[in-house]
């Protein structure tokens, strides 16, 4: 799921290209795109694209009239920039918003459509679509210690609560963990001071790097292949790979359609976190810490 990383660097490469524009027309491919009823995709053609934001993992396209665009791109959205025209893919594609600058097409791949656009009229239609989660880039150590406190969850799903914190996904939440060298199911309201400094210190850096860099690569040509897996990370989609730091395998913890990343030497103290189906199977043979695997 693209993440505050990757909706900044597509925020960056639309400024240039829609900011000023104007939408000529609204292409629906999927009946499952649209989540609202009024207003409707006709009331925003031939406005004028008047700014962008983001609110949590969305993207937000502001029209003239008071009237919003808000897409989120759930797990397989992705957005392509086209000439004007430009035809919605038959299998993947979702819908075409045609501006006299060009085509963004916007595209989900697999059968499940989870991909969703909302158009709201109003400030106040707007704030209802945003989680509230504080923002992980400027929110200051005193205000990111009373959202550990406050709750008792393990420390990758605070990380990931989109009503705590604003944009962080199960990529960037490993990263962040690794950085800060914290296991991932660490207790958020037993973590000491030092291991919550190293947290914040680690969300804000890992995810100002991986912006700075995505958005340099948005200035060069628009992001085409936005993807939770790149080579450059640490543990995130790096299972049995060697840690950069320690060159122990990684090890991971799956659930359901995700899985957490983390290296047990450098994270949990050489323990293996037990993944909820194969330590059940294997019993008394799983291997409890990395020196045993």
């Amino acid at each position: 799921m693209p993440e505050l990383p990757d909706i900044t660097a597509y925020l960056n490469a639309l400024e240039t290209r829609i900011v000023g524009a104007t939408l000529e027309t609204i292409r629906i491919g999927s009946p499952f795109l649209l989540r609202t009823v009024d207003p409707s995709p006709q009331a925003a053609q031939r406005c004028k694209v008047e700014g962008l934001q983001r609110i949590g993992k969305r993207i937000v396209i502001r029209l003239e009239r008071e009237l919003s665009l808000v897409i989120h791109l759930m797990i397989a959205g992705r957005f392509r920039w086209v000439t004007p025209g430009g035809k919605i893919p038959g299998k993947i594609g979702l819908a075409a918003f045609d501006f006299d600058s060009g085509t963004l097409l916007l595209t989900e791949a697999g059968s499940k459509r989870r991909a969703s656009l909302h158009i709201v009229r109003g400030l106040e239609a707007l704030e209802a679509l945003d989680p509230g989660g504080g923002d992980p880039l400027t929110i200051g150590l005193g205000a990111f210690t009373k959202i550990l406190k406050g709750e008792n969850h393990t420390v990758k799903r605070i990380l990931t609560d989109p009503h705590l914190l604003s944009g962080i996904g199960n990529a960037y939440s490993d990263e962040i963990l690794h950085d800060a060298r914290i296991s991932p199911i660490r207790l958020s309201q037993k973590m000491t001071v030092d291991e919550i400094a190293r947290l914040h210190g680690s969300m804000r850096r890992v995810l100002r790097t991986w912006t700075d860099t995505l958005v340099a690569e948005s200035n060069v040509a628009f992001p085409e292949k936005v993807t939770a897996f790149r080579k450059e990370m640490a543990v995130h989609g790096k299972f049995d790979q060697p840690c950069p730091v320690c060159s122990s395998p990684v090890q991971r913890i799956v659930y359901a359609d995700n899985e957490t990343n983390y290296c047990a030497r450098c994270q949990t103290d050489g323990k293996r976190l037990a993944d909820r189906a194969l330590s059940r199977l294997l019993g008394s043979d799983w291997p409890r810490s990395i020196d045993e695997l």
